[in-house]
């Protein structure tokens, strides 16, 4: 990068400045992520102050795996100012004016400003996109995905809706011993409500035929997760089938808390050829469901209101092996968005304890981390490509 003689980073736009240039133009494939159309903005503001030109900017529209671009193409003139952007994640052509100024100077003129969306609106499109763009670039005829009465499939099938329409969508509920009246009847309002195809095909009885094979083999032993993880790949079973036969892809519905803590089944719920929460903390999903439902009802409220249970075994609540999401959420995100230590979070006002038995169970559940299926991304950091841990550590003996 070329340098100025008063020693402050230059860009070259200076050099293009000094070659006659009166606009600079910039091409972009900038992906999205929460707020990143701010971050844009300042880059390109602090640009014009150091060489006084003004700045069209025009950025990809598109899924491409884990990426979503998001246009929020803009004009910004030689004071900073934004006198034209594009609506997001929507292609087309947005005509900018410019006029020449006093001394001949090149001049952008006022067009339509698009306002940047709420956070969970502007989450909400960049997942549709991202599913939208994975399904149909790879050419499945639709995906299938399991439905379980809880929020996160809940608002997977309504991206799914969205993205696909309701004719390339199936849902089904796979339902257990343990599984409740209230998700029986949640899932099936959802279906409802959003009209995709839905079936209901117990697992009873694999989960039993299972259980029977490994009684000799499990003697002795009292239960624990080894038969709740049964259940969820019983359910994978019969949903990869459907892939296979129909051709439909897989949309898993795990969200990011659950797989930062490894509070999901390797080769069970983890399966798939997509993860459209995946990058999408439990309260976000919560803020996403509300935001969804703020356009028309699609989200039963029990689903949202109702505390969260992957119901494997009686009584089970994910507040069993977790702490609130409340409190997880915010230490999840420090340390994975902000790689703030332990002394740092717990200054946040977080027990130390509580902050290091988190931790561990990020560092300890990476490898199943490594083979979750893809999906949209939309923080700083999303695991995947832009988060690297190792699986095997010796210190931890």
């Amino acid at each position: 990068m070329p340098r100025r003689k008063d020693g402050a980073p230059g860009v070259r736009g200076y050099l293009a400045r000094a070659d006659g240039a009166q606009l600079l133009a910039v091409i972009n494939a900038s992906p999205y992520e929460i707020h990143k159309q701010r971050e844009r903005e300042e880059v390109a503001r602090a640009r014009i102050r150091e060489v006084g030109l003004p700045v069209a900017y025009v950025n990809l529209v598109g899924g491409q795996d884990e990426l979503v671009f998001d246009g929020n193409s803009f004009v910004m003139d030689a004071a900073g100012e934004v006198v034209m952007r594009a609506p997001p994640f929507e292609e087309g052509i947005w005509v900018a004016e410019f006029s020449r100024g006093s001394g001949g100077k090149v001049v952008p003129l006022r067009g339509v400003v698009t306002p940047e969306l709420p956070d969970e609106a502007s989450v909400y499109q960049a997942l549709v996109l991202g599913v939208r763009d994975y399904v149909g670039k790879h050419g499945f005829p639709g995906v299938v995905m399991g439905l379980s009465g809880g929020v996160d499939s809940a608002l997977t099938l309504a991206i799914a809706v969205d993205a696909l329409g309701k004719d390339r969508v199936q849902a089904v509920m796979m339902p257990s011993r343990y599984t409740s009246s209230m998700s029986l009847e949640d899932a099936q309002q959802q279906a409802q409500l959003l009209g995709v195809k839905y079936s209901v095909l117990s697992i009873e009885g694999m989960f039993e035929a299972t259980l029977a094979t490994l009684r000799e083999e499990f003697a002795g032993r009292a239960p624990d997760a080894t038969e709740e993880n049964i259940q969820s790949r019983c359910r994978m079973v019969l949903l990869m089938s459907l892939s296979n036969k129909t051709g439909r892809m897989l949309l898993t519905t795990g969200n990011k808390s659950e797989m930062a803590v490894g509070y999901a089944t390797l080769y069970g719920d983890m399966a798939g050829g997509f993860a459209p929460i995946k990058d999408c903390s439990k309260l976000l999903v919560y803020r996403l469901a509300n935001y969804r439902n703020s356009l028309g009802r699609v989200i039963p409220e029990r689903a949202i209101e109702r505390e969260p249970s992957a119901e494997l075994r009686a009584g089970q609540k994910d507040s069993d092996a977790l702490p609130p999401y409340e409190v997880l959420d915010p230490i999840l995100e420090a340390f994975i968005e902000e790689d703030l230590s332990v002394d740092e979070i717990e200054a946040r006002g977080f027990d130390r304890a509580t902050v290091g038995r988190v931790l561990d169970l990020v560092k300890r559940n990476e490898y199943k981390r490594r083979q979750a299926p893809p999906g949209v991304r939309v923080s700083r950091r999303a695991f995947g490509r832009d988060w690297r841990y190792p699986i095997t550590s010796g210190y931890r003996r």
